[in-house]
């Protein structure tokens, strides 16, 4: 852990320990090289078709560049809480906000090129919206609305143009992305 106050609070993440409770805060490039669990977000948007609004992450991105992925993900800064970082996220990458619904949480660990290393708490965030995004060419490649069928389609035939994060909630989390509560919608 960093103690070095002249770290702009900005660039620090919170670090995971016992029972999931944050224990310090260290900058992203350390987090990753030495794989320290960190609280992360993930978000799914849908349309009134229940279709994922997905991303392609940037080609400036040091991991999983030019990936499909969930609508938007990112990791809560020091003082921010996963629901606020989800809307900053969803703001910053796809330039709409809109209600949030904090679904489940789960761990994963895996390992990238270049020694960088993924050890994440990542918190899932489902809304609705039925309109186009405007992306942040800074953060995202592309972006599609796909139907969940075809996700998981396109996931087992071509599983190297994704994420291992969307992934892993495909393969293991699928229900948990929705509620039967009509409000959301």
């Amino acid at each position: 852990m960093n103690n070095n106050n002249e770290i702009n609070d900005d660039n620090l993440i919170p670090l995971i320990g016992k029972n999931y409770k944050i224990i310090g805060f260290e900058k992203k490039d350390k987090i990753h090289k030495e794989g320290l669990l960190h609280s992360a977000v993930s978000v799914f948007i849908f349309n009134k078709e229940n279709h994922l609004m997905m991303q392609k992450r940037s080609y400036k991105k040091y991991h999983s560049s030019l990936l499909w992925t969930n609508t938007c993900c990112s990791h809560p800064k020091k003082n921010e809480s996963p629901l606020a970082a989800a809307h900053r996220c969803l703001i910053e990458e796809m330039g709409f906000d809109c209600f949030l619904k904090k679904q489940f949480c789960f761990t994963y660990y895996e390992s990238f090129q270049y020694g960088l290393i993924e050890n994440e708490l990542d918190h899932v965030f489902i809304g609705y919206y039925n309109n186009n995004p405007t992306i942040n060419y800074e953060e995202v490649e592309d972006w599609k609305w796909i139907s969940l069928k075809k996700l998981i389609e396109n996931i087992k035939f071509y599983p190297n143009l994704y994420t291992i994060w969307l992934k892993i909630i495909v393969k293991n989390y699928l229900n948990k992305l929705f509620c039967d509560d009509s409000y959301y919608k």
